[in-house]
Parts: structure tokens; C-alpha cells; sequence
């Protein structure tokens, strides 16, 4: 595998599918993977773009099938990273970007050892918050359960990542994140 991996984690509200989006924008050296999820899409989401939306049924026989590289069950809904598709750009060289979370990024960390870990943490608690009642469509009790998981997520974060970066200005966390894409895929393998 010529190609590199670079994992994007965040906690819930603190701006990384906005992070996400930046970077396939602005990087031509890297290939986001679009994972699979049982979740509805939101407003705007469109399929294979976002995410490929599935049942749980066709979920459930991809895990029975081995076609996920890593996979979780997040707030209630499936969520995984298709195997093939991530191989597929190694070997033709390419860098790869996952936007996926803690636990997800754990077992890729297990599989591709020089995968490069990048949490991104919300400016303040206060903030978090802020950001996840402004979505649509989240109730009050999965406001507290996305808030109780960020507890955790901080720590594996802080723990197992090679970088950390504070999520305060979206324009200067992008670039953090570009040089250490740039810096990476530039090293001799």
C-alpha cells in the first residue's frame, strides 16, 4: 500500500462534516471513503455523497459478509467504512480521508497501524451544545446522550491521537489539518 489514511474524529456538534467538506473542496491528494449508515438522511444529505443510506437489514448482511473495514453502532444507527473501496485506494496509491468516530477510528488504528489519528474538539462545552441544538431534528434526550458520549470520545481522543485540534476558527483548523495531510503524504514510505 502506497497510499496513506487519515482519520477525522470529533465529537457530536463540533464541526467536522462542515471539516469534512472543506477538505474534499480544497484537497486534490486525497480521497474521502463515504461510509454506509442506517440513519435517515438530513436535510440536504444526498446519497453517495454524504453517505450511502441503507436498511438495517442490508447493513446487518454487509457486517455477516465482511465488506466493512470497521463498523459501529452510534446513536442507534450503523455506521461503517467499506473495505474494498479503502484497499482499492491504497493500492492505487491514494491518500484516504475517514470522517469516522472514536471507536471506528480505534479499530482502524488496529487494522493500518500509520494511520494518522486527527481529533477535533469544540472550542468549549458551552459552544457543543450550542451547535447541536441549532440542527434540526435532535430531542432533548439526544442532546444529553450526544453530550454524556463526548465525555468519552474526549478521552480516547486525548489518549490515542497523534493531533488535536480545537475547532475555534473553521477557516484555521482546515489549514491545521491540510498541513498535516501535506506533511504526511509527503513522507518517503
Amino acid at each position: 500500500m502506497n497510499g496513506k489514511v487519515f482519520v477525522i474524529s470529533a465529537p457530536s456538534g463540533t464541526g467536522k462534516t462542515t471539516i469534512e467538506k472543506k477538505l474534499k473542496e480544497d484537497l486534490k491528494n486525497i480521497e474521502p471513503i463515504v461510509s454506509f449508515t442506517t440513519r435517515k438522511p438530513r436535510p440536504g444529505e444526498k446519497e453517495g455523497k454524504d453517505y450511502h443510506f441503507v436498511s438495517k437489514e442490508k447493513f446487518e448482511k454487509m457486517i455477516k459478509e465482511g465488506e466493512f473495514l470497521e463498523w459501529a453502532e452510534v446513536y442507534g444507527n450503523y455506521y461503517g467504512t467499506p473495505k474494498k473501496e479503502v484497499f482499492k485506494k491504497l493500492k492505487q496509491g491514494k491518500n484516504v480521508l475517514l470522517t469516522i468516530d472514536t471507536q471506528g477510528a480505534m479499530k482502524i488504528k488496529n487494522l493500518i497501524p500509520d494511520a494518522i489519528l486527527i481529533g477535533i474538539l469544540p472550542p468549549s462545552l458551552k459552544e457543543q451544545e450550542r451547535r447541536m441544538r441549532k440542527r434540526k431534528g435532535l430531542s432533548e434526550e439526544e442532546i444529553r446522550k450526544r453530550l454524556n458520549a463526548a465525555k468519552e470520545e474526549r478521552k480516547i481522543l486525548f489518549k490515542f491521537y497523534d493531533f488535536r485540534l480545537i475547532n475555534k476558527d473553521l477557516k484555521s483548523t482546515v489549514e491545521k489539518i491540510k498541513k498535516i495531510i501535506y506533511n504526511f503524504s509527503h513522507q518517503s514510505s
